[in-house]
């Protein structure tokens, strides 16, 4: 279980937003993607859909990917 299956629903949309934006901006490192990957999969299992960046699978590792199909 990750630390973000833990957050509130509320934060973890903001704390998503905030993630895509910095990551637009150039403000992090491209690791960021694996981060927003591990966000994505916790609101998944809420119900909760959310976007991913357009090069987003060039980003982050296949197990990652394996999870968000589930």
């Amino acid at each position: 279980m990750s630390l973000y299956e833990k957050l509130p629903s509320d934060f973890l949309i903001q704390f998503y937003y905030e993630v895509k934006k910095m990551i637009s901006k150039g403000l992090v490192s491209k690791n960021m993607y694996y981060e927003l990957g591990l966000i994505i999969a916790a609101a998944s299992k809420r119900g909760i859909l959310l976007d991913k960046p357009k090069d987003f699978e060039q980003h982050i590792v296949h197990e990652l990917l394996m999870e968000l199909s589930n």
